[in-house]
């Protein structure tokens, strides 16, 4: 008997495996030792035979011989694979026709053995075969799952401007357009570029993110475009970039303002030609990647500042998606804290957590400096610290139960031909700036927003980000 290793252990049930094989006497020594190994079994003394139980049962694994009359094996592996591919087969050849064995192998088969073989040899092959099939099977669950959440109607807003979001995002993802997305952090710009790559013909490949700001600058080319061996000390291989582990699929490139200089020529040039030279190489290679990228900051004002290239701006804002803070669609508040409560009590097996109605107002009023990010943690947060059934304002945080309330007490006098609420914004920063001999953590404090969405804005209306504010008209989009 085989030891206990060689036994399938991964499986809730007997699977069903198919011999195919016109040699009675080893067709029924296969059939014995794997019933007794706990296998369903069925046989065929032909490939014509095999094949119609291949498609009239579940079959876990098919083992074939290769020379049969009718249908031969290399034919009935074609014409399985085509009915169901995630079922392995594995091939048996006389000890000669190793040819034909890889000729299978190529084809398709998972494995092949060669007689004569003996119990222990054919048991452990089967065992990886069905392993491998156990594998294949959940990462197809796993990838079903992937698209099931990544798909549009799974994006949770009803506002203006995530309609008008959503509607560039589903009329772009099918297309393999080169997309910017930019907005404040915590508003969900990754969730955006996984949207568009799975639901776009690449969703079935690879999506590589890769935040260009975590790299350290010399290390940043070898990680995206990949090296040869000895082209640096530590490159003890030849290794692959992320664009080429992108094949076919989507890189998306977050915080693409921080490339460096040097590295921007580089990636126009995959942008414009398909093709990237590895770090101590001289040959190009093609790549095929669909290029998303993502900031926080504000590219024209970088580009005017001669920091980021005008050319490669342009090629990475072929279609430009801004995401809205959560403070300009107030609307979708409801909605996602709902959404986030049924996760955050799936996640912790908390039952039948509820908002009382005076928390959704509470959060309705609330500035969300660190947007959907800093809303999904502080449900999570309310959920685990939670005291009963129902979330009132006493489970909230004393900043968002008790919200500061100068901006009441500010007269703002509104002109009858209408105004620029971008206009207004961009004042308001200028005097708070000048109020606060332009320290931008004062600043950022005194209008109850984060320093990165103050530093944001700044670069949105042109006030300098140096420390110091432009007091003066400065440069506006």
């Amino acid at each position: 008997m085989p030891n206990s290793q060689q036994k399938p252990r991964n499986f809730n049930y007997a699977p069903l495996v198919l011999v195919a094989d016109d040699d009675d006497s080893l067709r029924r020594v296969l059939e014995f030792q794997l019933r007794e190994n706990k296998y369903e079994v069925l046989t065929a003394a032909d490939g014509l035979t095999a094949l119609d139980l291949f498609t009239q049962h579940d079959i876990a694994c098919l083992i074939t011989d290769l020379r049969m009359p009718g249908l031969n094996g290399l034919e009935l592996l074609h014409r399985a694979n085509a009915i169901k591919a995630d079922t392995p087969v594995i091939v048996i050849t006389a000890y000669g026709d190793i040819e034909t064995a890889v000729a299978a192998m190529r084809a398709g088969a998972f494995d092949y053995i060669t007689k004569p073989f003996n119990r222990e040899q054919i048991l452990l092959t089967l065992q990886k075969a069905l392993a491998f099939r156990e594998t294949i099977s959940e990462n197809q669950r796993l990838r079903r799952l992937v698209h099931e959440q990544f798909r549009l109607e799974n994006v949770i807003g009803t506002s203006k401007r995530m309609r008008q979001v959503l509607d560039t995002v589903e009329r772009v993802a099918h297309s393999d357009v080169t997309t910017l997305i930019t907005g404040e952090s915590g508003t969900g710009k990754e969730l955006i570029a996984r949207g568009l790559h799975f639901n776009s013909t690449r969703a079935a490949h690879p999506f590589i993110a890769v935040n260009c700001a975590a790299i350290p600058e010399g290390l940043i080319e070898s990680e995206l475009f990949g090296h040869k061996r000895g082209s640096f000390t530590g490159a003890v291989a030849d290794a692959k970039g992320k664009f080429e582990e992108a094949s076919g699929g989507t890189l998306f490139l977050d915080e693409v303002s921080a490339m460096p200089a040097a590295l921007q020529p580089k990636l126009l040039r995959v942008l414009q030609e398909g093709e990237i030279t590895r770090l101590g190489e001289s040959a190009t290679r093609k790549v095929d990647v669909r290029i998303i990228a993502a900031t926080n900051r504000n590219l024209r004002t970088l580009v005017e500042d001669g920091s980021f290239r005008e050319d490669l701006y342009f090629r990475l804002a072929v279609v430009p998606i801004e995401l809205p803070p959560l403070r300009e669609r107030r609307e979708d508040i409801p909605l996602l804290a709902e959404h986030f409560l049924q996760e955050a009590c799936k996640r912790h097996n908390c039952g039948n957590v509820t908002l009382a109605r005076e928390v959704f107002a509470a959060l309705a009023a609330y500035s969300f400096p660190g947007n959907v990010r800093e809303l999904k943690s502080l449900i999570e947060r309310m959920v685990v610290l939670a005291k009963g059934d129902t979330l009132t304002l006493e489970d909230l945080p004393e900043e968002i139960r008790r919200p500061r309330a100068f901006a009441a007490n500010v007269l703002i006098e509104l002109p009858p031909e209408g105004l620029s609420i971008d206009e207004v914004e961009r004042e308001i920063i200028r005097q708070a700036l000048e109020m606060h001999d332009g320290n931008q953590t004062r600043t950022a404090r005194y209008l109850d927003i984060t320093r990165s969405a103050l530093i944001y804005r700044m670069q949105k209306y042109g006030l300098a980000t140096d420390g110091t504010a432009d007091l003066g008209e400065g440069a506006r989009q």
